[in-house]
């Protein structure tokens, strides 16, 4: 048995048991993945594929057993290898980070800024997506590690980090009725159109959660996964706004005023998540470190 065999197996599973799919993800020709099928079962000495005449449908129970098996020993290859990597300075280093918007756009530059001064070497690349985007990628060490508030500490093959807590604002437009409010209470921003994250992004579920036990019904006017986009939208004039508080820049919202929510909602918290299998190289671990020791509450940047 040989590990291409194992690999072929994986990405197999990964593709629907389209064989055609699989030769491409992996490069080579579909007699080449039957082949390589061909001997893992021969190898094992029992069926481990469900066929529907010639076609492939699925793992039998034994193939289920032996498709995670595979797994752990690619990810056991991989990290013989991260090892190798770590310690020969010659080898060209890779950080890969998954994070949704608003990490990548308002957390993470100061951060990177920093490290680029420590690991000028390292080729950085930045994953954006949503939350449970960010879960699979870290599950399939598609990236070193992902950063996000929502659905990383409901997988029990991630190993999660608290990195910093954070809260929400209101952000409407100079002059707006709110503003005038000495004390904003949640039936006060009720009084307005709302304009928000799409549920499951950036602790949502949580503002919801807040309104519905407080016997309110906001009308949400628009959600995006963009805070950006949030902003364009209150300065249009269709709502107010309910932004991660760290989303606000002083100078790029100047036209906009901001008033802090964090007495009227849960507080958030940001992890850091990659799987419990991975070996973490010395550069990839030491951003995390650095995310930690910079980044305090409300997403501010610590000098």
């Amino acid at each position: 048995m040989e590990l291409r065999h194992l690999k072929t197996l994986t990405v197999l599973s990964e593709s629907d048991f389209n064989v055609t799919n699989a030769a491409n993800k992996l490069c080579i020709v579909q007699s080449a993945v039957s082949h390589h099928l061909a001997q893992l079962e021969n190898d094992v000495g029992i069926q481990v594929f469900m066929r529907k005449g010639k076609q492939l449908i699925g793992l039998t129970a034994a193939g289920n057993r032996i498709l995670k098996y595979a797994q752990q020993a690619l990810a056991i290859r991989e990290n013989i290898l991260a090892v190798g990597n770590d310690y020969n300075e010659d080898k060209e280093r890779v950080l890969r980070i998954g994070a949704t918007h608003t990490q990548a756009r308002y957390v993470l530059p100061a951060v990177i800024r920093a490290y680029r001064e420590i690991y000028p070497t390292v080729r950085l690349q930045i994953h954006q997506d949503s939350p449970m985007q960010l879960v699979q990628l870290a599950l399939k060490d598609e990236v070193d590690f992902s950063i996000c508030t929502e659905s990383l500490g409901d997988q029990p093959m991630l190993i999660t980090i608290p990195c910093y807590q954070w809260n929400r604002s209101l952000v409407a437009p100079k002059k707006h009725p709110i503003l005038k409010r000495k004390i904003l209470k949640l039936k006060h921003i009720c009084e307005y159109p709302i304009i928000t994250y799409i549920f499951g992004l950036t602790g949502s579920g949580h503002t919801t959660t807040a309104f519905t036990e407080a016997g309110l019904s906001p009308e949400i006017a628009l959600t995006a996964m963009d805070t950006d986009i949030i902003k364009t939208y209150v300065r249009e004039g269709l709502g107010v706004g309910l932004i991660a508080s760290m989303a606000y820049s002083v100078e790029q919202d100047s036209d906009l005023e901001l008033r802090d929510l964090s007495k009227l909602l849960p507080w958030e918290t940001t992890l850091v998540a990659y799987h419990k299998d991975k070996y973490l190289q010395r550069h990839q671990l030491h951003f995390i470190k650095l995310l930690e020791k910079m980044v305090t509450r409300n997403g501010k940047i610590s000098n």
